[in-house]
């Protein structure tokens, strides 16, 4: 008997080029040969066949044709399209370093899908915009500061860039999920990538910025980033080593954190106009109402959990303003700080939370605060127009942070 072989590519590459007519021919059983097999003879020349043998159904194929490695397929080669997968012609010269010219500064060698690749984290944030808070207070404050136009759209544009690559940062530290109801830019792109788009947005706001050609502008923006910089540093290190504050600590830590890209807004107005008036008290004020504000929306406000997640700051385990004072006002109650110390992200333990603040007066107790402050805000602003008449757009900013 003759071992069943599998048919090479040769055969079964002619099978398949066979006429319908020919396909008829071929045996009905699989194991025949498909050529004419010679009948045994003895020695003495007499056959053991008594009928003549079957026509053969297929055309022999010579020996050199399915022998010769040119009638084999080719190999299937893999094309990415890549030019690194293809292999270079010659080899390369190392003595070519000798001459070529190596200037690879960025003026030369960088491209617009290069600068994509940097900014992408970034394009990504500011592609989900905000309510652009900063632009409107820049907007309300220039009623009283005049500032040149082109100056103006220097700084409202250096101030969101500031803000929006500070975000980026936020949600890394903050371990975020969610950024204005989408997925946080690290989540997409990687820790690594967003942290390096962000810092290089920084320098990129400080190339701006030297448009003004104003050398107090520099000196501004390197401030208010040391002050950013301290205050989230506090903020980080009550929340890893879970240190309440003080009311005082947190919000000095506020006007150096979320006050400082406000005050680095209107400082820079002031610095380009002829008005001698000071709007930084005032500034500063506003700045410590936003905070007060957001830590009051983040664990009572339907929108901030869609946007954000539900209470988010006790998920990421933070000393909000609220959280502050409800632990304060019973340290012999370790139940929310030992909430804060899980960071969980349990429904029901997170309204255990808030009901427990509710309990100790927390959330009348910020509404009243952020009446004050503002209601403050409003008496400054009235001092500094003097009668002008030009608090419009201050006192809309202020009625927009009214909580009821």
């Amino acid at each position: 008997m003759i071992p069943n072989q599998p048919l090479d590519s040769s055969a079964i590459s002619y099978m398949l080029s066979m006429s319908p007519r020919e396909t008829e021919k071929m045996p009905s059983n699989p194991l025949a040969s498909p050529n004419v097999i010679p009948p045994r003879t003895s020695s003495s020349g007499v056959t053991n066949l008594s009928t003549p043998p079957p026509k053969s159904v297929l055309r022999p194929v010579p020996e050199g044709e399915w022998i010769s490695p040119k009638q084999r397929p080719a190999k299937p080669v893999l094309n990415l399209g890549l030019g690194m997968m293809q292999p270079p012609s010659l080899p390369p010269d190392p003595q070519r370093f000798a001459h070529e010219d190596l200037n690879f500064t960025a003026q030369r060698s960088w491209t617009d899908d290069k600068e994509k690749v940097v900014r992408g984290p970034y394009d990504y944030v500011i592609s989900h915009p905000g309510k652009d808070f900063r632009a409107q207070l820049i907007g309300a404050f220039n009623a009283w500061l005049n500032v040149p136009p082109d100056s103006l759209e220097i700084i409202t544009r250096v101030v969101g860039m500031l803000h929006e690559s500070s975000l980026l940062v936020d949600d890394v530290q903050d371990s975020s999920e969610l950024r204005r109801g989408f997925p946080v830019a690290h989540n997409i792109f990687g820790v690594a990538q967003t942290i390096n788009s962000a810092n290089y947005i920084y320098f990129t706001a400080l190339q701006e910025l030297q448009k003004l050609n104003n050398p107090d502008a520099i000196t501004m923006f390197a401030e208010e980033l040391v002050n950013l910089h301290r205050g989230q540093g506090m903020d980080l290190f009550w929340r890893d080593t879970l240190t309440c504050p003080t009311e005082e600590d947190y919000l000095e830590m506020v006007g150096n954190k979320t006050g400082g890209l406000f005050r680095l807004g209107i400082k820079l107005m002031q610095a380009q106009s002829s008005s001698p008036m000071d709007c930084v008290p005032l500034v500063n004020l506003i700045g410590l109402i936003f905070q007060v504000r957001d830590d009051y929306m983040n664990l009572s406000s339907k929108e901030y959990s869609n946007n954000k997640g539900m209470c988010e700051d006790l998920t990421e385990g933070k000393f909000s303003f609220p959280v502050i004072h409800s632990i304060r006002s019973n340290p012999s109650n370790l139940q929310l700080v030992s909430i804060l110390k899980q960071k969980t992200s349990d429904t029901q333990v997170k309204r255990y939370a808030v009901a427990y603040m509710e309990s100790t007066g927390t959330f009348e107790y910020t509404r009243n605060v952020i009446t004050v402050l503002i209601e403050r805000a409003r008496k400054m602003a009235e001092d500094i127009d003097q009668g002008q008449g030009l608090t419009k757009g201050i006192q809309k900013i202020l009625d927009k942070m009214v909580v009821t």
